[in-house]
C-alpha cells in the first residue's frame, strides 16, 4: 500500500521518522556553531535563527497536520482565503532560509484571483515546507547560476493551482509516487529531487490530505515544481 493511502498512526510515525532524519543536520550545524564560538570566533547568529527557525517549523507543521486530520472530520467548510496573501506571507517566512542557501525567492501572483476555499494556516504550512524542501537541495543541482525558488499562483481547468517552483528537472509524478512509498524507510525518499529526507514535502502531503486536498507534480512556465488545485470559494456548494 503506497503511504499515501497510510491511515492514522502509522501517518504519524513515518512522518516523525522523516522529520528526525531531517533533523539531524540543521542541529549538528547549530552545534558546530556554538563550538566556534567557545573556541573565540564569532558565530554565525544569523545561520543559527535561520536554522532553529526552519526545524522548529517541522515540528509545528507536524503538530498542525495532526490537528486538521481531527478538526475537518467535523467542519462543514474550509475557510475562505486569498491564495496571494498566503503565498506572500509564506515568501516572508522562508527569507532567512533562501538566504543561508544563497536562493533567490521570487513571488508571482500577478493576475487577479478570488478568495480559494482552504484552511489558511495549514495552506500558508505546506507551502513553507515545499519550499524549504527544495530551498535545502536547490545548491546541490549543479547549477553554476544562483538556484531561483518561485512561488506562483495560476488557474487550470480543475481550479486554482497554489505552488512552489524551480529548476529540478527529476521532480516529477514518478519521484513524488516512489517517495511517498518510501519516506519514513529511506534516508532519502526523493533521491532524484533531494539528498535530504525531503520532510518538509510529506509534512506538506499529510496537510492536504487533512483538508481534503492532493500534492501533485505541476509545471509553471517552464520550471517544475509541487502544486495543490484549489477550488474558488464561488463554487462553494453545501451539502
Amino acid at each position: 500500500m503506497h503511504s499515501a493511502d497510510r491511515q492514522g498512526p502509522e501517518i504519524s510515525q513515518q512522518l516523525l521518522l522523516s522529520i528526525a532524519e531531517q533533523m539531524k543536520l540543521p542541529l549538528l550545524q547549530i552545534s558546530r556553531q556554538v563550538e566556534l564560538s567557545r573556541l573565540g570566533l564569532e558565530p554565525d547568529l544569523n545561520q543559527i535563527q535561520a536554522l532553529a527557525a526552519n526545524t522548529l517549523y517541522l515540528i509545528d507543521a507536524y503538530s498542525l497536520g495532526l490537528q486538521l486530520q481531527r478538526q475537518f472530520k467535523f467542519e462543514l467548510t474550509p475557510d475562505s482565503v486569498s491564495v496571494a496573501s498566503v503565498l506572500y506571507d509564506a515568501c516572508q517566512q522562508l527569507d532567512g532560509l533562501a538566504r543561508l542557501y544563497n536562493v533567490q525567492l521570487e513571488l508571482n501572483i500577478s493576475g487577479k484571483y478570488g478568495p480559494v476555499l482552504a484552511h489558511k494556516r495549514g495552506l500558508q504550512s505546506a507551502i513553507v515546507g515545499i519550499a524549504s524542501a527544495l530551498i535545502e537541495t536547490l545548491p546541490a543541482q549543479g547549477n553554476k547560476d544562483k538556484a531561483v525558488l518561485q512561488l506562483a499562483t495560476h488557474r487550470c481547468r480543475y481550479g486554482i493551482v497554489a505552488g512552489v517552483y524551480a529548476t529540478v528537472p527529476g521532480l516529477t509524478s514518478d519521484a513524488l509516487r516512489k517517495g511517498r512509498r518510501l519516506y519514513g524507510l529511506s534516508r532519502q525518499p526523493i533521491v532524484d529531487v533531494s539528498h535530504t529526507s525531503g520532510a518538509g514535502i510529506f509534512v506538506a502531503d499529510a496537510i492536504f490530505k487533512a483538508m481534503s486536498l492532493r500534492l501533485n507534480v505541476s509545471r509553471h512556465h517552464k520550471l517544475y515544481g509541487l502544486g495543490v488545485v484549489l477550488r474558488p470559494s464561488s463554487q462553494l456548494v453545501l451539502v
